[in-house]
Order: structure tokens, then sequence, then C-alpha cells
């Protein structure tokens, strides 16, 4: 097409190849991974270095010998592959390596392995994998290639080392993304089985990638599946006890860097009321309360607004909204709230706990507004006017203050919250139906206007 345009056009190389990219990109051609040079370009000079290093990495894979310089020599190319996947270009030159066979050389790669003997091409290979494994065109090629199976075996022969945990984890969580057959392979290969005997191996709880693993397996993130079965896999998960194992790790050895990973974990098998109390009943909300004073001690915001997301989750149960009240939480969560009063990520989660809690309950909703809840929803949409999510949140806190709460009606009306939720459903378009909802539910008859 590019020496059409040069020829029939007469364009010059530049302005062809520009030409023919864009009109490509109109038609809806993936171009991705495609290498575009002029036709007569120095190959040696164009030559993606993607394309170099894994000509040279099936070449010595295919030749290779048993030495330590063999090794070291596979090892240097697999690592510069991962870097080239990794870098500023990381996607673009992922998706060269995916067109040019780089998913199937590295699975075939990988079950040729020795695992007891050659443990760190095994690392670096499976990094280097997990780094390519970005659409569904390349996790489709590594079920394909029977990449599922190889990389439960090695995680199995493999499970005393850490490092080879990480990188295999890592490759189950790369591989089942946007992927529902990919999860369904690792899932008949029983990899929640797998997990849960790691897990119970107190030294292998900081191995990150697991957790990523957990999240990434029940999330219903296929666009081409209608029906996910994540659902009932958040179910096996539960059933053979991940959820209580999970608890136990958040309470006792979950390091800091690993423990947002891990809340995402035990929030992606809460899916339904029984698992949600049964986490509770285990200690999970007494840990979680712990963990965001911490967090808020130590203005470590990310383990907070983890915290905070996974306490919404369990709060959904009724039996568990009054555990949550009765340890303290609505004077915990207030205090959070003051350690980080410049952060409206913070205050919406604790906002978004506060809403959960209060739904279908007066009594709840009479002691947050006791406490201050009234107020910082006020201030909530005072000061952070640009944060339509923030603006959104405190609106639907509010409904349920005043729902059935009659007497917090008048108290925030004095208080100035019909003209700020009127400003914020002005100013934000996802915040209009929880605006007017929030104003009809404090009794104003011109909600919609």
């Amino acid at each position: 097409m590019v020496r059409e345009n040069m020829e029939d056009l007469s364009m010059d190389a530049d302005e062809a190849l520009a030409d023919a990219v864009e009109a490509l990109t109109l038609q809806g051609a993936d171009l991705s991974g495609i290498i575009k040079r002029v036709p007569g370009e120095a190959a040696a000079v164009e030559v993606s270095p993607v394309v170099r290093v894994l000509d040279e990495l099936k070449a010595s894979h295919g030749t290779r010998g048993g030495s330590a310089e063999d090794l070291d020599g596979l090892v240097s190319l697999i690592d510069e592959l991962r870097g080239l996947c990794c870098s500023g270009e990381g996607s673009e030159n992922a998706a060269i390596a995916v067109r040019n066979g780089g998913v199937e050389a590295l699975v075939t790669l990988c079950g040729s392995v020795r695992i007891a003997q050659e443990e760190r091409l095994l690392v670096s290979a499976l990094k280097a994998l997990s780094s390519m494994l970005r659409d569904v065109g390349s996790t489709e090629k590594f079920r394909q290639s029977e990449g599922p199976k190889i990389v439960m075996d090695i995680l199995k022969g493999g499970s005393e080392s850490s490092d080879l945990l990480d990188a295999g984890f890592s490759v189950v969580a790369a591989g089942s993304a946007g992927n529902e057959v990919v999860k369904e392979s690792f899932m008949d290969l029983k990899v929640d089985e797998l997990i849960l005997h790691v897990m119970r191996e107190k030294s292998k709880t900081n191995v990150q990638s697991l957790y990523d693993a957990i999240r990434v397996l029940l999330t219903p993130d296929d666009n081409r599946v209608v029906a996910s079965q994540v659902y009932g896999y958040s179910r096996r998960f539960a059933e053979i006890g991940m959820a209580e194992v999970l608890v136990s790790a958040l309470r006792e050895q979950v390091a800091p860097s690993s423990l947002p990973s891990a809340c995402a974990a035990l929030k992606s098998i809460a899916v339904n009321d029984e698992i949600c109390r049964s986490i509770s009943e285990n200690g999970g909300i007494d840990v979680l309360l712990q963990c965001i004073d911490e967090a808020g001690q130590q203005k470590n915001k990310v383990i907070a607004r983890s915290c905070c997301s996974l306490l919404s989750k369990l709060a959904a149960s009724d039996a568990n909204k009054s555990v949550i009240i009765q340890r303290g939480g609505f004077d915990r969560f207030l205090q959070l709230t003051s350690r980080f009063s410049e952060d409206p990520s913070i205050i919406q989660e604790v906002m978004s706990m506060v809403t959960v809690l209060t739904l279908r309950s007066p009594e709840n909703a009479a002691r947050a507004m006791e406490v201050g809840y009234g107020t910082l929803a006020i201030q909530a949409l005072q000061r952070f006017p640009s944060s339509g999510q923030t603006q959104k949140q405190a609106c639907l806190m509010i409904r349920n203050l005043v729902v059935r709460n009659p007497e917090n009606r008048t108290i925030l009306l004095n208080d100035g919250a019909e003209k700020l939720i009127r400003k914020a459903k002005v100013m934000h378009g996802g915040c209009k139906d929880a605006a007017s909802s929030a104003l009809r539910d404090l009794g104003l008859d011109n909600y919609n206007a």
C-alpha cells in the first residue's frame, strides 16, 4: 500500500507511509505489533529490536547446551526481551513480540526447562511471558499453546520458591485478564486448590502476584461473554476455606506493600451474604478496622482506601452492619477523614461505607448524624466541588441520612445542603440522578429543577 502511494500518487516516502497508516486505521485494521517503515529502508537499521531478540532467543534455545555460559546467555536475552516489553514503548513492543511468536516461544521454553536445575531461567521466562499478555489476542495464543497447563505444572513443582511462585502467578493473572476461557482453564486445573496450598505456608503469603491472580480469576472482565462463571468461582474459593486463610494472612503476615492486593482478593470472594458473614465471624471486620486505624496513623492512603473498599462490601450484610457499628466504626471512620481531610478519595470511601451502613436503617442514620456525618457531607460538597465522584457520594449519603429520618432534613437544609446539591447537579452530569434523589428525600418539591 505504501509502495502504491509512492508510485501511483507520487507521494514521498514519509507521506505515503503516514497515509497508509491513516487509511488502515480508519478501516478498523489492527496495526498493533506491525512494524511501520518505508520499503527499501536498510533492514539492519530498521529491524525491531524485539524481532532481533526473539530470533536470537529461538536460535539459542534450539542449540543450547547445558553449560552455565549457555544458561546465562539465554537468561540475558529473555531479560532484554522483558525490558523491551516493559519500556516506554512496552505496549507496542509486546504486540510485536506476540505477532512474531513470542508467546509460543516462551511457553515452549517453560515447558522444556527442568525446575530444579534451571529455576533462574524459568523465573525470567515467566516474567517475560507475563509482560506480553496484554489483550485477548495474546492470551488466546497462550491458551492455544497449552500455557495454563504448563504454568500450573511449574507452580506445583516449584512451590518452595517464592520467586518462582511470584513469576508463575503473575502469568496466571496476566493470562486470565479479560479472557473467560483462560480463567476456566485454570479453574479446571484446580488453581484454587493450589493457591490455598501455597497460602497455608506462612512464608508464601507475601507473594503479591498470588493475590492479583485471585482477583483477576474472580473478575468478570471478558466483554465477549454475556454470563460470566466467576460468581461460581468465588463460591468455590470460599467453600474450600480461602476467605478464612486470607483473613488470617491480613491479621498476621501480609506486608504493607501486599495488603491492598490481599484486600482486593478477599473482596472478590465476598459475593454473597453468607460469605460476607463468614469473613466477619473469622475476625475479618476486626482486622480491617485495625488496619484502617494504623493506615490513618501512618498516613497510608492506599491501604486506607483498600480497607475501606473491602469493608463497604462486607457491610452489605445486615449482620455485619451491626458488628461494624458495635466496634466503633462510625467514630473510627470519622477519625480517618480528619487525618486525610484534604484527600477526596478517602472522604469518598468513608461516605460510601456510611451510605451502606445507613441503608434501610433509621437507627444507624440517626447515629451517623449524631457523630457528625451530616457535617462531613456538607464539608465534602463545599471543599471538593470539582470531584464529581465525591459530590455524587455525598448526595447518596445524604439520601440515606434523611429518607427514613425526617428530623435530619431540617438540620441539613439549615446547613445549606440544597444550594450545594443543586450546584453539584449542574456541574457534574454523572451526579444528576443522585442529586435529584437527595433533593427529593430532603422533602423539596422541585427536585427535578
